[in-house]
């Protein structure tokens, strides 16, 4: 079990500037907790796509962006929620190459592979939650289940 989030910044995804400020404080944020370059590269590419189909699919929402502090380890949380039409189904859109925008088809499976945890939680018609977490290296991983 993971400790409550130290800090959490919901950040509005709106328009196409607000890709770009999302971007810079996910860099922020990863900078100031001690990710490497490699690590901060994967994270910032991976919350850009999702930011980017939290616009263009879901119609806009917010960014919630959490820093864990789970001593020793420290990490972040980054959920992206809209109110959107949903994600119909779950896995054709996780299948590199799919697209439904003209794009590579890369968006959430590539997403995926660039953290740690990733989980999607979508309803036609009620929305899509996107959330993916990554731990900073170098410390403990964290423990799965129980103790």
């Amino acid at each position: 079990m993971h400790a409550p989030p130290a800090s959490s910044t919901p950040l509005p995804i709106r328009s196409d500037a607000d890709l770009a400020w999302v971007r810079q404080q996910v860099r922020r944020a990863a900078v100031g907790l001690g990710f490497d370059l490699v690590q901060q590269t994967k994270l910032v590419t991976a919350a850009s796509e999702l930011a980017r189909n939290t616009l263009v699919h879901g119609g806009g929402g917010r960014l919630e962006i959490a820093v864990l502090e789970d001593a020793p380890r420290r990490g972040l949380r980054l959920s992206f929620v809209d109110t959107g039409p949903g994600i119909r189904d779950v896995d054709q859109a996780m299948t590199d190459g799919y697209t439904t925008s003209g794009g590579l088809g890369l968006g959430l499976s590539g997403a995926e592979r660039l953290v740690q945890e990733f989980t999607l939680d979508s309803r036609p018609g009620e929305g899509t939650t996107v959330t993916i977490t990554t731990w900073v290296p170098g410390l403990p991983a964290p423990r799965l289940g129980g103790a």
